[in-house]
């Protein structure tokens, strides 16, 4: 795996990993959007054959993650979940006991259905539309300009992704971190999912995910 890339922006530090996350230095915590955990079995649920190793994929590489970055928290913004209790999500509730050290705080997204009583069950704090740390927000599905202008926000929604173009009129798109001037839109965690492409501009910073290294386009 590619060495983290480190970033700063509103006076924080973070570090941008190729498997789909930030690294909050500042406040030792783990950023993540869209993981939708249990959209594997959901589909299987409907008749669809989704093998369950994308689930477990999933979970690994956040394992990973939470190995090396070494957490005090886990912060989700929206769609950690992607809809109903399944079996699935059993063997998170299982995952959850192994690393029960670890704080988790969920902003909600449009796909996390799940009963209050669940979250509480799996100790996961619920924030029902968004959290602010110091000058940092997080929301899911975010519109520019909502915050103040101290307030720089993360979010998620809509897994973007960028047109990366090579010699010979090639291009090819890939998922991405995108950075404008007030907010940062996360890739989707979940490898079980689509992205929407995103159009840099004047004074915004993209980082593709190519091949498991960000690439600076």
């Amino acid at each position: 795996m590619q060495p983290p890339v480190k970033y700063n922006i509103a006076g924080q530090t973070f570090w941008l990993s190729p498997q789909r996350s930030i690294y909050w230095e500042d406040k030792q915590a783990l950023i993540l959007a869209d993981l939708h955990l249990g959209k594997s079995g959901h589909f299987r649920k409907s008749g669809i054959g989704i093998p369950q190793t994308v689930f477990k994929e999933d979970m690994q590489r956040l394992l990973q993650l939470v190995q090396f970055f070494k957490p005090q928290k886990l912060i989700v913004v929206g769609d950690m979940f992607h809809s109903e209790a399944n079996k699935e999500l059993g063997l998170f509730s299982r995952w959850r006991k192994d690393v029960s050290w670890l704080k988790i705080e969920l902003v909600r997204g449009n796909h996390d259905i799940l009963t209050k009583e669940w979250y509480a069950d799996n100790d996961i704090e619920l924030h029902q539309d968004k959290l602010v740390i110091d000058n940092i927000g997080f929301q899911h599905d975010y519109i520019p300009g909502e915050e103040p202008e101290d307030i720089y926000v993360f979010s998620g929604h809509i897994h973007p992704g960028v047109v990366v173009r090579g010699g010979a009129k090639q291009h090819l798109s890939f998922p991405c971190f995108h950075f404008a001037e007030s907010y940062c839109t996360l890739p989707a965690f979940s490898l079980f999912t689509g992205f929407s492409l995103v159009q840099k501009r004047k004074k915004q910073v993209v980082f593709a995910i190519v091949n498991n290294t960000l690439v600076a386009v």
